[in-house]
């Protein structure tokens, strides 16, 4: 793809890895529009920036004109596995994400797919840990269904960018100790995971597998 500004859809914005990922986006000169799929209302109001409330991510067919003709979609929602049996978690992080991942392809076969998954998914699904797994399955998923054409991003410890509001759990924490954890554990910011996914749509990259090391390379060039 030349370089060019970009249209994107962007799933996951209520939660703390899509609303540090829009923020960047609206802020980055490559962007020219935005399009938040949500569940519910999210509380901002920027030039670039559309948003479709859709209560039901496996039924977009009502929403169907409102999704043609973007460059790519950058799917940051997501789910903690902690406390949830393994159906559940493969119905949210599985079935929701390829339902979307489908239907868009129908829409734009050229579009190009951004997952989040995570550090030490498992790409063998056949592992102990239950998430692991099932993003694994979801990776591969894409991969097959978008051939050179979807991106697995697998970040660590997140460092959120400037006026984030949407902090749950143990992420209310995370910018106060980031400094400390980043010491610690592999680390990127969400603003680098933003470039790293607006560079590599443009781009391309040379692996459909992005760790902490391949995210931060991207996103700092």
């Amino acid at each position: 793809m030349d370089e060019q500004k970009l249209k994107i859809i962007l799933t996951g914005a209520t939660g703390m890895v899509g609303e540090g990922v829009l923020l960047e986006c609206l802020d980055n000169p490559l962007i020219s529009e935005v399009l938040t799929l949500n569940r519910r209302h999210f509380d901002l109001s920027h030039p670039k920036l559309k948003e479709l409330v859709v209560p039901d991510f496996l039924d977009l067919n009502g929403v169907k004109s409102h999704l043609c003709d973007y460059d790519a979609c950058f799917y940051c929602a997501g789910i903690s596995s902690v406390g949830m049996d393994e159906a559940t978690y493969t119905k949210i992080t599985y079935n929701t994400t390829l339902s979307v991942a489908r239907f868009l392809k129908q829409l734009n076969p050229e579009i190009v797919f951004m997952f989040v998954s995570g550090s030490h998914t498992d790409s063998t699904e056949q592992g102990r840990l239950m998430w692991a797994r099932v993003k694994g399955r979801t990776e591969n998923a894409l991969q097959k269904l978008f051939p050179g054409r979807a991106y697995n991003f697998r970040p660590g410890l997140m460092k959120p960018v400037a006026g984030q509001r949407n902090f749950k759990g143990y992420n209310r924490y995370i910018k106060i100790l980031y400094p400390v954890l980043s010491l610690l554990f592999p680390s990127c910011s969400l603003r680098e995971i933003a470039r790293a996914m607006i560079k590599t749509t443009i781009y391309g990259y040379k692996t459909n597998i992005l760790e902490v090391k391949d995210i931060m390379l991207q996103g700092n060039l």
